[in-house]
C-alpha cells in the first residue's frame, strides 16, 4: 500500500545513463572496426543521440581523425594530405652526397697524412714534373703581355 519513493541517483542502474554508457560504448566499438582511424558510415551513426554524436565528433576533431563520415575514396585524400609532402622529405631533397663537404674532409685528412688519394697525388706529380720543364704558371707580371711593353 505504501510506496517507497526513491531518490533518483545518477549511477548506472538510471535507464538514461545505460543508454549514455551504451551510445559511448557504441562509439568506441565503432572506431576499433573502422580500419582508417576515421568515423564510421552515416548509417552506423544515425542510431546515436545527439550528444554522442556531438561528442565523438569532439573527439574525432581532437585526436586529428575525420570528423564527418567519409567513403574510402575522400580517405585516399586524407591520408595524402595527412603525409609530409615530397619536397620536404630527407630521402628525396638530400638526394645527392654532399661532395663539397667529402672533399674538404679527404682534403684535410690527406694533408694530415690519414688519406690516400692517388688521383691527386698524380696531378700533383704532373704539376711539379711541368714546372721543372719550365711549363708552370708564369708570376704575376712575367706573362705574355707584360713582357710585350718592355
Amino acid at each position: 500500500m505504501f510506496e517507497t519513493t526513491k531518490k533518483k541517483t545518477r549511477s548506472a542502474t538510471n535507464p538514461e545513463e545505460k543508454e549514455g554508457n551504451q551510445s559511448a560504448a557504441r562509439i568506441v566499438a565503432m572506431r576499433s572496426r573502422v580500419g582508417d582511424g576515421g568515423m564510421a558510415s552515416e548509417a552506423v551513426m544515425a542510431g546515436l543521440s545527439n550528444y554522442a554524436l556531438r561528442m565523438a565528433r569532439l573527439s574525432a576533431q581532437i585526436f586529428g581523425e575525420v570528423v564527418r563520415p567519409t567513403d574510402s575514396k575522400s580517405m585516399k585524400v586524407v591520408q595524402l594530405f595527412r603525409e609530409q609532402p615530397m619536397a620536404k622529405r630527407k630521402e628525396v631533397f638530400d638526394w645527392y652526397p654532399q661532395h663539397k663537404v667529402y672533399y674538404s674532409m679527404t682534403q684535410k685528412l690527406r694533408f694530415m697524412g690519414l688519406f690516400r688519394d692517388e688521383h691527386e697525388d698524380f696531378k700533383e706529380e704532373m704539376l711539379r714534373l711541368r714546372k721543372l720543364r719550365g711549363k708552370g704558371k708564369p708570376k704575376k707580371g712575367e706573362g705574355k703581355r707584360a713582357t710585350k711593353r718592355k
